[in-house]
């Protein structure tokens, strides 16, 4: 299906660990037109271990005024929060990180047209899905669907930008 993108090194210092993004679709459905996902995650590897990298993503996330498992909060309200999708890449900026992510043409269509992502942000460690390994629908479904995951995230609707032109 697609392959996660590391943020930073394995085994990192950072005390997240490792952050990857993901980006996937749903849709199109009845009524409803092809979502596109953005997800970020640690796998877990912070210098203190997955439970205290899980407590460090926490507070971040809180840090920022986020509420998780809660409502979906609005990306335009958010400060540092950017989405500048362009040429079959999407580049995140958050409080905490920069990342360029390469995307699929069907991802970047849905999300020029909707004018906007879906970001989750789940503080639980997915240490399963590394860097560069495809990861399956089903694998992607049943880590974003398991209600720790959804309880853990934060959730809001980014924006997206494009280049001037």
């Amino acid at each position: 299906m697609t392959s996660p993108n590391a943020i930073s090194p394995a085994r990192s210092a950072n005390p997240l660990g490792t952050l990857t993004v993901i980006p996937w679709t749903i849709g199109p459905h009845e009524n409803a037109a092809i979502t596109p996902f953005l997800m970020v995650y640690s796998l877990g590897d912070g210098r203190d271990g997955p439970e205290e990298g899980e407590a460090a993503f926490r507070a971040v996330l809180e840090g920022m005024g986020l509420q998780l498992g809660g409502e979906v909060a609005d990306g335009t309200r958010q400060s540092g929060v950017h989405l500048l999708v362009e040429a079959r890449q999407a580049v995140l900026t958050l409080p905490f990180m920069k990342v360029q992510c390469p995307v699929p043409a069907e991802w970047e269509t849905a999300a020029k047209e909707g004018e906007q992502v879906y970001l989750i942000v789940p503080t639980k460690p997915w240490p399963e899905a590394a860097p560069g390994e495809p990861v399956t629908e089903a694998r992607l479904k049943t880590f974003v669907a398991d209600a720790e995951v959804v309880r853990s995230a934060a959730h809001m609707m980014l924006p997206v930008r494009r280049l001037q032109g």
